[in-house]
């Protein structure tokens, strides 16, 4: 069985975040690194490959820089990354995007594609079902708990409502969620093995495909601008009558 996961890198979660006001796009200068859904979402596909006898592949829309977090992914224990990097993908929206992954799963024939649910910079989570629909393949997105047996994929999707069991005939698209176990540490033969690596770097002229083609529909940034400062709250001394007031601001505010 061969299987992709769809690989990010993305500013460091723990750093300051800050938006270009010109171009909309996210300043990426500082530390970037593997996004925690990403890396969950390896986990799983080794986790399935290490069941099934399969191979694990990462397929990456990212530039050059993101050679690093990339080859954390080959240290865990992932065959292969094949990356499109290309000076027209910079801003690139979600349907770009999609498409290129989706060209590059037709290139490399998978037969499962494993996904986290949701980065954490864009947060948009809808790459994993645009990929899955562009390649006519059934979507099992936000899943708790994945096992793969012969040519067919069950699934667990949790919610504050329900527990759903899901199925599909592979090949087919899965995205995974924080119920997942987190990833395993590389050990030193896994990090030797990745630093030799040879990654399979494309162009969107490798796929066919051009970013300037507008027939499929496309996002534009039209303005961006800074999220205001958070205004100061109210705060309320025990004077013994906090409690009037408490209820009093809770009134004002319509809370009660």
């Amino acid at each position: 069985m061969r299987i992709a996961v769809l690989f990010k890198e993305v500013p460091d979660t723990y750093g300051e975040r800050e938006l270009n006001l010109e171009t909309g796009l996210a300043v990426r200068t500082g530390d970037n690194v593997a996004d925690e859904a990403v890396e969950r979402a390896v986990e799983a596909a080794l986790t399935i490959a290490e069941a099934t006898g399969g191979e694990v592949e990462l397929l990456s829309v990212a530039p050059a820089s993101a050679d690093a977090s990339i080859r954390k992914g080959i240290a865990m224990g992932a065959e292969n990354a094949h990356i499109v990097s290309d000076d027209s993908l910079i801003g690139a929206d979600f349907t770009l995007t999609a498409e290129v992954l989706a060209a590059l799963v037709r290139r490399e024939e998978y037969d499962l594609v494993v996904a986290g649910n949701v980065s954490s910079d864009g947060a948009g989570g809808v790459i994993p079902t645009m990929v899955a629909e562009l390649l006519d393949w059934p979507a099992l997105t936000n899943l708790t708990k994945v096992e793969v047996a012969g040519s067919t994929v069950t699934a667990t999707r949790a919610s504050d409502d329900a527990t759903m069991e899901l199925s599909a005939e592979l090949p087919a698209v899965i995205s995974v969620t924080d119920a997942f176990p987190d990833a395993r540490f590389p050990n030193f033969k896994g990090l030797m093995a990745a630093k030799k690596k040879e990654l399979d770097t494309l162009t969107l002229a490798d796929l066919g495909i051009d970013a300037n083609d507008f027939a499929p529909a496309r996002a534009i940034v039209v303005e961006a601008s800074q999220r205001p400062p958070r205004e100061a709250g109210t705060l309320i001394h025990d004077d013994g009558t906090a409690a009037t007031q408490i209820a009093d601001f809770l009134a004002e505010k319509k809370f009660i």
